[in-house]
């Protein structure tokens, strides 16, 4: 409906859909439905909703080794289920929370949540990308890059190196590739904390004779 009215703006004669319902009607409906519908939840939808909370949970995965897990879904998660379960109830006028209701919830949230919390990386959905920016194996791989990083830098004390060595070095390590910018992230890291000075312009470190473990 939505899409067939922003289209119908660019005839040469415009086509305004009428909405199918008034919209003095629509907001009364829904003042109403806010202040006096109070859905609870019916033993069945309890039961959906654990179910299907522990299926989400389900879909974390072990990552590199099984050192690390993939959060796909927190209690958070569970709580926004139960609030998105009674608004569709609301929406009925119901005052009971139905499985139907439950199912809906879960199938928007899915919806809602498969671009915005999947990692690219391993293609499956993880919690994480939403609540702090950066998936599970971003950050174990960002941890396990700076411990191994200082390791290496303790051994090479007042020395400089360029930065293709670092990541040469780091990339052997690890047996996984590393991307420049996290690289260079950790590094600049690094500087603020005084254990290097990183040089931007000819891409090498020098590091400082006071690094220690």
């Amino acid at each position: 409906m939505l899409g067939q009215h922003l289209v119908g703006l660019y005839y040469e004669t415009p086509n305004v859909v009428e909405p199918p319902l008034d919209h003095g009607l629509l907001r009364d409906y829904i003042a109403y439905a806010r202040e006096n519908i109070h859905p609870e939840l019916s033993d069945l939808a309890s039961r959906e909703l654990i179910s299907a909370y522990i299926e989400m949970r389900r879909g974390g995965s072990h990552g590199n080794g099984g050192r690390g897990r993939t959060i796909s879904a927190t209690p958070r998660q569970l709580e926004s289920l139960i609030r998105l379960s009674e608004s569709l109830a609301r929406m009925r006028f119901s005052r009971v929370v139905t499985r139907t209701d439950v199912r809906e919830a879960v199938r928007l949230m899915k919806v809602a949540t498969q671009a915005a919390a999947t990692d690219p990386r391993t293609g499956r959905i993880d919690m994480d990308m939403i609540t702090t920016g950066r998936s599970t194996l971003e950050r174990e791989l960002e941890e396990n890059l700076g411990a191994s990083l200082k390791e290496l830098l303790i051994e090479r004390r007042g020395n400089r190196m360029s930065v293709s060595e670092i990541r040469r070095t780091m990339e052997e390590l690890l047996n996984t590739q590393i991307q420049q910018e996290d690289l260079t992230e950790v590094l600049r890291m690094f500087e603020a904390d005084g254990l290097v000075q990183y040089s931007e312009r000819s891409q090498t470190v020098f590091v400082r004779a006071g690094v220690v473990g």
